[in-house]
């Protein structure tokens, strides 16, 4: 059990690509500012906008999950969500994926249960 309860925070291979290259451009943008080098500070910035543009599509491709509570089965970020291409409700980003996603965005989704705050110690 994590400080966080019983619940699944979202790690997904969108979530961990997207965060891993955003780190490796303000590193970069970082280390660009320190050497005053202004093309590797313009570089750095565009792997952070890259690694937004690839978060995105990784979680259009299905390799992001939707906020809240999800069954413990699909809690292993390798876990691909199967119902991605129909799109996320209250995701901007499935709505932003075109008029498809935004119309299917707006259907409700099941929510797993959660054990109450005193069980499953």
């Amino acid at each position: 059990m994590s400080a966080h309860g019983h619940v699944d925070l979202g790690h997904t291979v969108a979530g961990w690509t997207g965060t891993t290259l955003a780190l490796l451009g303000f590193a970069g943008a970082g280390a660009a500012v320190c050497a005053a080098w202004p093309p590797g500070i313009l570089m750095g910035l565009a792997v952070v906008v890259l690694a937004g543009v690839v978060t995105w599509l990784l979680h259009l491709a299905g390799w992001g999950k939707p906020s809240g509570p999800r069954p413990e089965s699909e809690w292993d970020w390798r876990t691909r969500d199967t119902a991605a291409h129909a799109g996320h409700a209250d995701c901007l980003g499935c709505r932003a994926g075109g008029p498809r996603r935004a119309v299917a965005a707006a259907r409700p989704r099941p929510v797993a249960p959660l054990p109450a705050a005193g069980e499953g110690a």
